[in-house]
């Protein structure tokens, strides 16, 4: 799937059809935040495990994510979208970007912004737009170490396994737990929720909704 004008038109296109579900503040009791999901070039490769890697630059889709910083009191060493709180005043949009700006060094302007998926709540209190953004090569991304361990462009064809997502059932939760699988590992909801989300809307034109999956315990903090 190649990084090109048709596939940001598609994208935006599914965006500007897809009915969003926004949540009100009462479902937040720790507050709002915005993710990032970033449209790029495949570049060098995910640099993970068994997906590949290349001496030359790719032009194929891929998205950005990030391991997080393992010094960190929460989620240390787990997947992640960059982003964060909302600021006082901050739209959404205004904090995906400032995010990615901030943990990964990638200024994007805001006519980057595609559109949004669904508002997310997590079962530690808080409320995640997704934000979908266009960004070209981003060659110049770098980690900052205050909060990011590694930043890995993984291919939108990731996304299309088959496999995809996995459905974890648990005992004494009402739905599975989603993951998506990444390489022979797999990424665990709210992250992968909202993966899955992009999938389904953005590549697949599919609304499908992901509010009602599970998430690991480890989400709950």
């Amino acid at each position: 799937m190649l990084h090109d004008d048709a596939l940001r038109q598609s994208i935006g296109g599914a965006l500007q059809g897809f009915a969003v579900h926004c949540l009100p503040d009462t479902d937040a009791p720790r507050g709002r935040a915005a993710v990032a999901l970033v449209v790029t070039e495949e570049g060098p490769g995910a640099q993970v495990g068994s997906l590949p890697a290349y001496t030359h630059w790719s032009t194929q889709a891929a998205l950005v994510l990030t391991r997080r910083a393992l010094h960190l009191r929460h989620h240390a060493n787990q997947w992640a979208l960059p982003g964060g709180r909302t600021e006082v005043g901050e739209s959404p949009e205004q904090a995906a970007l400032r995010e990615l700006r901030e943990e990964v060094g990638l200024s994007l302007p805001p006519e980057a912004v595609l559109g949004r998926l669904d508002d997310y709540a997590t079962r530690s209190g808080f409320i995640i737009t997704p934000v979908v953004l266009w960004a070209d090569a981003a060659r110049t991304m770098a980690p900052n170490a205050d909060e990011v361990a590694s930043i890995h462009r993984i291919t939108l064809a990731e996304f299309l396994r088959a496999d995809a997502p996995l459905l974890e059932h648990v005992p004494a939760h009402p739905h599975p737990v989603l993951r998506m699988p990444v390489g022979d590992s797999s990424i665990a909801a709210p992250t992968a929720a909202m993966m899955y989300q992009f999938r389904e809307v953005c590549l697949l034109g599919r609304p499908t909704r992901v509010a009602h999956f599970g998430q690991p315990e480890f989400a709950w903090r």
